[in-house]
C-alpha cells in the first residue's frame, strides 16, 4: 500500500473512532449537581468542605471576602447563639468593607456554616454580598461571645 494512501486510511480510521472514544462514560449534567447541593442544609455543605479545629482568637480580625476576592468586612468576635450554632460578628457597609473601621456600618452574624478558611481571609462562599445587605443587625444579646482561647470547627477553602 502506497505511503498516501496508508495516510488517509489512517485518518479515515481516526475520523471513525475518535468520536466514540472522546464520548466515554456519561458525565453528570450541572443541573443534576446543582439541585443535590440545593438540598443539602449549610451544616451538610460545611461537612463535605473538610472543617477543622481553630483558635477562636486566630479568627477574629480576619477579612471576609465574596467571590470577587473584594472585602466585606473583617470579623470582630465569634459567638453562641441560644440554639447553639456558632456566627461570626462582621461589621458590614456596602461601600466602605475594605476599611478597618466600624465608622458607619452594622454589625450583621455570619453563620460559621457558610464561610471556609482561605489561609489568613475567609471566604463567604455560601453567603453573598447581596445576603450581607440583607441580613438583619446583630444585637449583643443575640448571643454569647466565645472566648479567644476556646476552638471552633471551620471549613477549608481553596480557589
Amino acid at each position: 500500500m502506497p505511503p498516501f494512501t496508508r495516510a488517509l486510511f489512517c485518518l479515515a480510521l481516526i475520523g471513525l473512532v475518535a468520536p466514540a472514544l472522546a464520548s466515554g462514560p456519561p458525565i453528570a449534567k450541572p443541573e443534576a449537581g446543582a439541585a443535590a447541593e440545593k438540598e443539602l442544609t449549610p451544616e451538610q455543605k460545611m461537612q463535605k468542605r473538610f472543617p477543622h479545629p481553630v483558635r477562636v482568637g486566630d479568627l477574629i480580625g480576619l477579612a471576609v471576602l465574596d467571590d470577587d476576592d473584594s472585602t466585606i468586612g473583617y470579623v470582630r468576635e465569634v459567638v453562641r447563639t441560644p440554639e447553639g450554632k456558632v456566627v461570626l460578628v462582621v461589621p458590614y457597609s456596602a461601600w466602605f468593607g475594605w476599611a478597618r473601621t466600624e465608622w458607619r456600618k452594622r454589625s450583621v452574624a455570619v453563620p460559621i456554616e457558610t464561610v471556609a478558611l482561605l489561609a489568613r481571609q475567609i471566604n463567604a462562599v455560601d453567603m453573598a454580598r447581596s445576603d450581607f445587605a440583607e441580613a438583619p443587625t446583630w444585637s449583643p444579646d443575640q448571643g454569647k461571645q466565645i472566648p479567644p482561647e476556646e476552638k471552633t470547627q471551620i471549613a477549608l477553602g481553596r480557589r
